[in-house]
């Protein structure tokens, strides 16, 4: 349930633009004027790390992104995860997309043909995200950055509020799937804690509304509130989907936020380990996944990190996932590339050529092998399917990788009726 358009840009060249002088770094929680960004974006800058802020000035906001997605060179672009995963599986011909989401015009405008946009969930200004890019060594005033990053800001109140969410449950009726994909809840975070807690109530009510028949998908996103990951986890959001979709950052986050095994990890050092990461999924689907004496909906989790995915499921529950995990591997490549297969010439591998399956329990040791290379263990009634990933050399652009990865395992996943 969130969608919005990236603007993405040079930083400096939009700074310049709106007439602001170079001058020193400051960190702003919240940006509350053109000051504000300035100096938050050369903090970040200068320090070459990748920020995420909200414009409180609503106004101040609009003329910013008006002055940015008209600026020469400036890309616009479907953002937000929602839509994201709306696009990526709206290029299969056969496929009807339903995006609910805060959709303006220029959003609908870039949208594909095959994704339908119910008209309650439309709105008359956009949602822009913006992404400011500097390159390593650009210099803005004395600034100079390390590395090339982005600083991103937005005044984005819809999506921080799941808006559209109850839009979206009560358009299912008419509009019959045979898969809900969620996603959004990660952008809550900026809502005061009893504001966040009363809409994740309200979001958990009217998923329940959802007919137990229809599989539902979670896609998680970048999160700091370690309660909010617990609540969406134990008492709320896992029990009531059947499938979720992560990354290791995410992955880490959740062990953390729950202490779960490795949560002592405080962070990951170069391609995570496959035994380490084995031991998280494997809890996730046994403390609340589905089983005998456990009222849980959870089957499935699907991890994607730059080297490798591993999808997890429970026995009897899903079908084909050599294809499913191959397929969202394949996407990663090409996306990442932008090209329509994967050329040989533009990747390699990054992905541990042998690892053991466990941290903890006595592990099986795996070397792979090139001509199958997905690979299928076995663990308490839990399978695991891992895949290496042809990672771009050069890569295009990398914003909505995950989603894509997701959306191209989910398509070739096939669920068993129960």
């Amino acid at each position: 349930v969130n969608a919005c358009v990236d603007v993405v840009l040079s930083g400096v060249k939009l700074l310049e633009a709106l007439g602001l002088e170079p001058g020193d770094g400051k960190n702003h929680v919240v940006l509350n004027s053109r000051q504000d960004l300035k100096e938050a974006f050369a903090h970040f800058m200068e320090k070459g790390a990748a920020a995420e802020r909200f414009f409180s000035d609503a106004e101040s906001f609009y003329h910013i992104a008006r002055t940015a997605s008209e600026y020469p060179g400036a890309q616009l672009y479907v953002g937000g995860n929602a839509a994201l995963i709306g696009q990526k599986l709206a290029t299969n011909p056969d496929l009807k997309i339903l995006l609910c989401g805060p959709v303006g015009p220029k959003l609908h405008e870039l949208l594909d043909d095959n994704v339908v946009v119910p008209p309650e969930s439309m709105q008359e200004r956009d949602e822009f995200h913006l992404i400011l890019e500097y390159q390593a060594g650009e210099e803005w005033g004395h600034v100079r950055a390390p590395n090339a990053n982005r600083f991103i800001f937005s005044h984005d109140l819809s999506n921080g509020a799941l808006n559209m969410l109850e839009v979206f449950v009560s358009s299912l009726d008419e509009f019959q799937p045979d898969l809900v994909v969620l996603s959004g809840l990660h952008m809550m975070e900026g809502q005061s804690k009893e504001m966040r807690q009363r809409r994740l109530m309200e979001a958990v009510a009217s998923i329940s509304d959802i007919p137990t028949d229809i599989p539902i998908h979670l896609e998680l996103a970048s999160m700091t509130d370690q309660d909010f990951m617990s609540n969406i986890m134990h008492q709320q959001v896992f029990p009531l989907v059947n499938s979720i979709g992560l990354n290791e950052q995410e992955l880490l986050f959740l062990t953390q936020s729950a202490s779960g095994p490795h949560a002592s990890l405080a962070s990951w050092s170069g391609v995570p380990d496959v035994g380490i990461v084995s031991d998280i999924l494997f809890w996730i689907l046994k403390e609340h996944g589905k089983t005998v004496d456990r009222a849980s909906d959870l089957t499935r989790v699907h991890f994607h990190t730059l080297a490798y995915h591993i999808l997890v499921t429970v026995d009897g529950y899903w079908g084909n996932q050599v294809a499913a995990v191959a397929a969202g591997a394949r996407a990663a490549g090409t996306q990442a590339c932008a090209t329509e297969t994967i050329d040989t010439s533009k990747v390699f591998l990054k992905a541990p050529l042998e690892f053991v399956t466990s941290q903890i329990e006595a592990p099986s040791k795996i070397i792979l092998n090139p001509d199958e290379p997905v690979v299928h263990w076995h663990r308490e009634g839990i399978s695991f399917h891992f895949t290496p990933v042809l990672v771009c050399k050069d890569p295009v652009r990398t914003v909505g990788l995950g989603d894509a990865i997701s959306a191209e395992g989910l398509l070739y996943s096939e669920v068993y009726p129960q």
